[in-house]
């Protein structure tokens, strides 16, 4: 399992756009992928699931990672989480 934490830095926070690039690039991997935002914990490759998380500009969420590809699951992850948000 690998897990990491990020802060949004964009100011809209996760909307549409970026929603769709995370979804994307999360379901090119067999691992699961969970996205937590405070209590609430979601698939992250689900796009509606994600943006019921209501991510905004400063929230910290965790990416967690499990299964065969994790480790590459988690880079590409955290470097989508870098170059949109």
């Amino acid at each position: 399992m690998k897990k990491f934490e990020y802060v949004i830095k964009d100011k809209l926070g996760i909307h549409a756009r970026p929603a769709g690039i995370i979804v994307k690039e999360a379901t090119k991997f067999s691992s699961s992928i969970i996205m937590q935002k405070g209590e609430k914990s979601i698939d992250a490759k689900k796009i509606f699931a994600l943006m019921s998380l209501g991510v905004k500009n400063a929230d910290s969420i965790s990416i967690t990672c499990e299964g065969e590809d994790e480790e590459a699951a988690r880079d590409s992850m955290e470097n989508i989480l870098n170059t949109n948000l």
